[in-house]
C-alpha cells in the first residue's frame, strides 16, 4: 500500500472517529438509564438490557477517542511513518470496528445480508428508543465505511512481525 494512500486512509479514519466520538459523547451526556427504561415500559425487561447497551457504548467511546488520538499523532508527525500508520489503523480495526460489531452485551447483531436489500443491517435484541436506534444506525453506517476501507488491516499479517503480540 502506498504511503499516499495510507495517509489518506489515516485522514479519513481520523475524521470519522472524531464524528463518532462526538456523537457518542453527546448521546451519553444527555441520556440516563432511568430515562431509557421509562421510555421503553417494562423496567424488569429493559433495565439490564439498557445497562449493558450503555456500557458497550461507553467502551466504544473510550476506544474511539483513544484511536482518534493515535491517528492524530500519526498525522501530526513531521515525517509520516508508514509502519506506525499501519499499526494504528490495525488497532482501529481491531478495537473500534470490532467493538461496534461485536458488543459485549450482545444488545444487537449485524445481519449483513440485510444491507443488500436496502434494509438496516443492525438487528436489535429488543425494541429500543428512537434516539438510541438513530445513533446505532448512524454508527453502523460510519463503521461500515471504515470497515470497508480498512479491511486490509483485519488480518494479523498486515503489521510488522516485531509489532505482533505473542499468543503464548
Amino acid at each position: 500500500m502506498s504511503g499516499t494512500h495510507l495517509k489518506l486512509l489515516c485522514e479519513e479514519t481520523f475524521r470519522r472517529l472524531k464524528k463518532v466520538s462526538m456523537e457518542l459523547e453527546r448521546f451519553l451526556n444527555q441520556v440516563t438509564l432511568s430515562e431509557l427504561v421509562k421510555q421503553s415500559g417494562d423496567p424488569e425487561e429493559y433495565e439490564a438490557y439498557y445497562r449493558s447497551y450503555l456500557s458497550d457504548l461507553r467502551h466504544l467511546l473510550v476506544n474511539s477517542e483513544n484511536a482518534y488520538e493515535k491517528v492524530g499523532v500519526c498525522l501530526r508527525r513531521a515525517r509520516f511513518s508508514e509502519e506506525f500508520a499501519q499499526e494504528v489503523l490495525y488497532n482501529v480495526y481491531h478495537t473500534c470496528i470490532n467493538c461496534f460489531y461485536y458488543p459485549k452485551g450482545e444488545v444487537y447483531d449485524e445481519n449483513s445480508r440485510m444491507g443488500y436489500t436496502g434494509e438496516d443491517p443492525i438487528v436489535f435484541s429488543k425494541e429500543v428508543t428512537p434516539e438510541l436506534r438513530h445513533l446505532t444506525l448512524y454508527l453502523s453506517r460510519t463503521f461500515e465505511q471504515m470497515r470497508n476501507e480498512l479491511h486490509y488491516f483485519e488480518s494479523d499479517n498486515t503489521i510488522p512481525s516485531n509489532q505482533m503480540i505473542s499468543s503464548v
